[in-house]
């Protein structure tokens, strides 16, 4: 990962500088994994990030805030017993690996000094935040690690903490150039010199691997073979030397068309050179949080989600069963005039029946050629009850005709409804889009309702904004409660309405001041944004129709986000997420 021992020594020193002998103020639990502190120093009050998550695990300064929960969870609350009103006496790397140690004086309940410790491991799947006595004995940790996880190192209450087994690596600012040297000429020639750094150097991320190899050559897959390994042992050497005089500029580098970010370092990044906008930063923490930012929120969202998420695909499947289902009565029900004809024609020959007889071959004068048809019978039944079997079965056949129709109908309607919400989950950007899009399932009956009588209302999100090349608004909803709002209550009739054709996707509006006029540029590019917000985001060619709100009608009782309309044409685009990006207003 970019996160690597050169961040983490770099971070360790922007925190050594800014944080030490500041006093902690604030503790919060945001998230189940992280932990944010509220450092108060001299120069002003700054925020710590510290984050144990799987996919995403740092330690940073922060701007952002983060939404707390109403009750702190009891790591928190432990830390917030031990640490607030503490100093922070000193910051530290540990060896040269991605674990930082923040010792921290404080007074225990009967007033003496002492001094406790956050140790901080940045290191995938086993990141861990962890709170320790002076003698090393820990007090708590925001994961658990017990023998059933790991049986080579326990993190748990009471126990002393130990570091993570040692990297048999050298570490970088320790190295020399004839070890350097030596260690290359020992190598096979089709060695791969940004394998041989990450093997060989603790803390040596690939990327930062690359980028060496890169200023060395112009290139990042060089062979040991390649290169003159005297020359390089320096050219590495000087790298590690200008690292250590803090003489390297962190740096993260964006998509040039869309600005999302694509990597970080603790260097600027020259491999990125015309592949990506490469940004310069005062600070790591800067870099870093530009990074994680945006990903480390769209990954605890599909967390957050997976429960809403397996509620839609479980009603989908129940949807589809019942579709299966009641197809199936329909293609047997084709038949169903057969069974009238045979109790017509029964009826019609009752006095050549035999009691007892399997079958009876009779003419068939509905047919035009009035061929002779052959009718199975029950011999057990008499003449006219087996009229009448036939004509139930008629009725029967009929009247499940009738109700599957319906069923089907309606069980249609419902897995498209579904469909639209779980297009509306893949697209939330926040929690508070999850927390609609499940309101709106409550509300339908999907999941069952809290029954609180103090509930707190739901505050209501405002559709996306763009505004076009010509100057003309567009909004776009969220959800589908938002999509009622905007085109049945927020929209004026002279406005434009665009949905993608027969599929699943946002509600989009172009303001047109009243002229029910829109310039065919400004429409293309509101049907690529209903593109773009829709189940096709990555097809091409999508149909998008459009047409005035005055002919957009919501039927009594239909589901959220349901309208019809006839009235309309259709234009064909192809989602750009680069034109997306560029017309976003808010």
């Amino acid at each position: 990962m970019a996160f690597d021992g050169f961040v983490t020594h770099s971070i360790v020193s922007e925190l050594s500088n800014l944080l030490t002998n500041g006093k902690i103020d604030k503790i919060y639990q945001p998230e189940k994994d992280e932990i944010t502190v509220s450092v108060r120093t001299f120069d002003g009050t700054y925020r710590l990030l510290l984050s144990a998550a799987t996919s995403n695990p740092r330690i940073h300064l922060t701007e952002r805030s983060r939404q707390n929960p109403a009750n702190a969870p009891l790591f928190c609350m432990i830390l917030r017993k031990h640490l607030t009103g503490g100093k922070i006496s000193a910051i530290s790397q540990q060896g040269f690996d991605r674990v930082v140690k923040i010792d921290i004086e404080c007074y225990t309940e009967m007033g003496d000094l002492t001094q406790k410790s956050l140790i901080i491991e940045v290191m995938g799947r086993h990141s861990n935040i962890i709170l320790i006595q002076k003698d090393g004995k820990i007090i708590d940790s925001i994961k658990h690690i017990d023998f059933t996880t790991s049986a080579v190192r326990q993190v748990l209450p009471g126990l002393f903490y130990e570091l993570p087994p040692e990297q048999d690596k050298t570490e970088p600012l320790s190295a020399t150039e004839g070890n350097i040297k030596n260690r290359l000429q020992g190598l096979p020639d089709d060695t791969l010199i940004d394998k041989f750094l990450v093997s060989e150097f603790v803390g040596m991320s690939p990327l930062l691997a690359r980028e060496i190899v890169f200023r060395f050559s112009g290139n990042t897959k060089v062979f040991v073979c390649d290169i003159d390994t005297t020359t390089f042992a320096k050219h590495l050497t000087d790298f590690f030397t200008s690292f250590s005089e803090n003489k390297e500029y962190p740096s993260v580098v964006k998509d040039a068309d869309t600005g999302k970010p694509l990597s970080f370092s603790c260097v600027h990044l020259s491999q990125y050179d015309g592949l990506g906008k490469i940004i310069d930063c005062d600070s790591i923490s800067y870099s870093v949080e530009e990074f994680f930012a945006s990903r480390d929120m769209h990954d605890r969202i599909v967390q957050r989600s997976a429960g809403t998420v397996k509620i839609i695909n479980n009603n989908i499947e129940r949807c589809d069963k019942k579709i299966a289902i009641h197809q199936e009565i329909l293609e047997k029900s084709k038949n169903r005039d057969r069974y009238k004809i045979y109790g017509d024609l029964l009826t019609a020959n009752l006095y050549r029946i035999e009691a007892g007889s399997e079958s009876i071959t009779v003419q068939n004068y509905y047919s035009e050629m009035c061929e002779d048809i052959s009718i199975p019978l029950k011999p057990e039944l008499s003449p006219s009850k087996n009229a009448q079997r036939y004509y139930k079965l008629y009725t029967k056949a009929k009247t499940a005709e009738e109700h599957s129709l319906l069923q089907l109908h309606e069980a249609t309607e419902e897995k498209a409804y579904l469909e639209t919400v779980l297009d509306s989950v893949s697209r939330a950007a926040s929690y508070d889009d999850i927390t609609e899009i499940r309101e709106e399932l409550t509300l339908q009956g999907y999941i069952p309702s809290s029954g609180s009588k103090k509930k707190k209302a739901l505050k209501k999100s405002k559709p996306m904004k763009f505004i076009s090349s010509e100057g003309y608004t567009i909004l776009v909803g969220r959800n589908n409660l938002q999509n009622d709002e905007l085109t049945i209550r927020t929209a004026y009739s002279t406005d434009m309405w665009l949905h993608t054709k027969i599929i699943p996707g946002s509600h989009v509006v172009i303001r047109t001041n009243g002229t029910g006029e829109v310039p065919d540029n400004t429409l293309v590019e509101a049907a690529t944004i209903a593109a773009y917000f829709s189940k096709a985001r990555t097809a091409t060619g999508v149909p998008v129709d459009y047409t005035l709100i005055k002919n957009i009608r919501k039927p009594n009782g239909s589901k959220p986000g349901f309208v019809i309309y006839e009235t309309n044409y259709t234009v064909y685009v192809t989602p750009d997420e680069k034109l997306v990006e560029q017309l976003k207003s808010e």
